[in-house]
């Protein structure tokens, strides 16, 4: 595997999928662009799941993050665009991703998204 930013997301099978339990990251160095001003965004990208059949693999995640540090994005777009592409990835029972971003202007901003499984 690659040392690289990347977008490939990578996951490995759940080793325990009959059972309900909570996996948490909490990214403290994620880095993205202010789309507006193009300086640097800091947030701690908090990701709590409940896995399915598949669970994120951590390298990938981490060098996946890191694919964002270049590029511009707006707070709430890159929280629910990290949610999309997780849930995508593992179809997770329950994930939820906090984006808690470091004060700029004068304002911190937390962004919360959730996904929650249909019980079909």
């Amino acid at each position: 595997m690659s040392t690289q930013p990347s977008k490939d997301l990578e996951f490995f099978p759940n080793p325990n999928p009959a059972r309900d339990y909570e996996i948490f990251f909490e990214c403290p160095e994620f880095t993205c662009l202010c789309p507006k001003t193009g300086q640097p965004d800091f947030a701690t990208i908090r990701i709590r799941y409940v896995p399915d059949a598949r669970c994120v693999e951590l390298k990938s995640l981490k060098l996946y993050l890191w694919s964002f540090r270049d590029e511009g994005h707006f707070h709430e777009a890159v929280t629910n665009r990290l949610l999309d592409d997780l849930v995508a990835l593992t179809a997770p029972r329950k994930m939820t991703i906090e984006g808690d971003f470091y004060v700029r202007g004068g304002i911190r901003t937390v962004i919360t998204v959730t996904h929650e499984a249909s019980a079909d």
